[in-house]
């Protein structure tokens, strides 16, 4: 099966994508389009002009509801309305350094967002799996070498990271409260979190990220403004998560209670770099690139070193990274160039997704047998 993502488990599968306007959400919906789901999804505008989701006319593939995820009276609504059987929870503020200047509505929609949702899909019979998707950065980052495990203590420095906490202690509160894995037979509705690295691709304008702002600089044709050349992130392909997040959501509806619980999708541990050489590859495959320069002044704190281990998902998901980093830049430049030059935009992410899954039919191995996850 491509990349462990099952194209028949999909067909015909309603599920509802909160956050479906931005960028990860757009390459979800193209995904899950072409793999013959009912998308419904919820959220704001697009978040920057110009947007993926506009550009590869997404909000003619699904059913597109904007809404606020801080309104839970329109978010229940919908929710009903739509009777999904699969949720994906992506609606957030996503940005380390908005958190900085928005800190209440960064709280707002990152804690009380999601449990507006929680809440709206209690009401909601039909529901039987959930995805609530937060970040690397809700461990209590202690700088260290080693990767964090799904076991670790959740912290967050700044508004973002913390707030990307709070909404996973609000998941594992409704898990153990009225989802709870031991009492599934009366609920019937599995509920996991997952936690994700840095994530690149074509399509991102969002700003004050590295390499949507890499790519403006290299457009221009200007220096690439740089803040922390040595911080280190697990950075990987957009489609990389996405595709742990398909894997899970199928074994939480296929198998309940099992898969139930907090799991990290990121890179190999080589993949792990520091901004510096992401910023130095770049340069290197795009012709008539002008460098980069520091950024001079004080900045606001961000983590200098963080990985995470994936060992679970692989034991019990079957799941692995398929493109290594150096071939997920070479995508995303790849689709930039062919952005820039006027490409259709769907037809671009549809082929690279194709791509994605033919190297992923390529590599995969089945899981371990035997075993649950805890």
């Amino acid at each position: 099966m491509p990349n462990h993502v099952n194209s028949e488990f999909w067909q015909g599968k309603k599920v509802f994508v909160t956050g479906h306007t931005g960028f990860k959400g757009s390459w979800l919906c193209l995904w899950l389009h072409s793999l013959g789901a009912q998308v419904t999804g919820y959220a704001l505008q697009p978040p920057t002009d110009p947007n993926l989701f506009e550009g590869a006319g997404v909000s003619t593939l699904v059913h597109s509801i904007l809404g606020d995820i801080r309104d839970r009276a329109a978010l229940e609504a919908a929710l009903q309305a739509a009777r999904p059987e699969i949720v994906i929870h992506m609606a957030a503020q996503a940005l380390v350094r908005d958190s900085y200047t928005f800190p209440i509505e960064t709280y707002a929609t990152n804690v009380m967002g999601t449990a507006h949702l929680l809440e709206a899909i209690r009401t909601c019979a039909t529901v039987r799996a959930v995805v609530v998707v937060t970040t690397d950065k809700c461990y209590e980052n202690k700088e260290w070498v080693w990767a964090y495990r799904e076991g670790e203590p959740l912290g967050g420095y700044d508004p973002y990271s913390s707030s990307k906490a709070c909404a996973e202690l609000v998941t594992g509160a409704y898990r153990d409260s009225f989802f709870n894995p031991a009492t599934y037979e009366k609920h019937g509705l599995a509920l996991a979190s997952a936690r994700a690295g840095n994530v690149i691709g074509g399509g991102d304008w969002a700003a004050n990220r590295l390499v949507p702002d890499c790519l403006r600089a290299l457009l221009a044709g200007e220096e690439i403004p740089i803040r922390f050349p040595a911080a280190i992130r697990p950075w990987q392909h957009v489609l990389e998560p996405l595709s742990g997040y398909l894997r899970l959501a199928e074994l939480l509806y296929e198998r309940g209670p099992e898969f139930s619980g907090a799991w990290n999708f990121g890179p190999s541990e080589e993949d792990a770099r520091p901004v510096g050489w992401i910023v130095q590859r770049l340069c290197e495959a795009w012709q008539g690139s002008k460098g980069f320069r520091l950024m001079t002044g004080e900045q606001p704190h961000e983590a200098h070193h963080l990985k995470l281990d994936c060992s679970k998902a692989r034991s019990y998901l079957g799941w692995r990274p398929t493109w290594s980093l150096d071939e997920a830049l070479a995508s995303i430049v790849a689709w930039t160039l062919a952005y820039q030059a006027g490409q259709d935009l769907r037809a671009l992410c549809l082929g690279q997704i194709q791509d994605f899954t033919a190297a992923g039919a390529a590599a995969s191995k089945p899981p371990a047998p035997g075993g649950t996850p805890s």
